[in-house]
C-alpha cells in the first residue's frame, strides 16, 4: 500500500475514501484512532492518511489533486447569492443545486 493523501480530520478522509470508491479504487484509512489524542500529539501526527494498492496510486492521486483544485475555487449560488466552496454542490445557505 502507497499513502495517497493526509486529510486533515475524519470526516474529509471518509469523504475521499468514498470519491475513491466511487471510482473502484479499494482505499485503506490510518489514524483515525488518533483524533482521541487532540490536544496530546503534535499536529502534524493527528490526520488522517489514505492508502492505496500502488496499481491505484497514479489515479488516486490525480483525482484527490482534482479534488484539491476544486475546493479552492469558490461559487455564487445563482438563487440566493451566497458565495460557497468549489467542493459544494449544493449551495449551504439554500440547498439549490450549484448547476441552478
Amino acid at each position: 500500500m502507497e499513502k495517497v493523501y493526509q486529510a486533515s480530520n475524519t470526516l474529509e478522509a471518509h469523504s475521499l475514501k468514498g470519491l475513491l470508491a466511487s471510482h473502484n479504487i479499494p482505499c485503506l484509512l490510518k489514524g483515525e484512532a488518533l483524533s482521541a489524542a487532540v490536544g496530546e500529539l503534535p499536529t502534524d501526527v493527528q490526520g488522517v492518511t489514505l492508502w492505496v494498492a500502488p496499481e491505484h496510486t497514479h489515479q488516486a492521486r490525480v483525482l484527490l489533486q482534482e479534488y484539491e483544485a476544486q475546493s479552492q475555487t469558490r461559487w455564487v449560488c445563482g438563487h440566493c447569492g451566497e458565495d460557497n466552496a468549489g467542493s459544494f454542490e449544493l449551495c449551504w445557505q439554500c440547498q439549490h443545486n450549484r448547476d441552478d
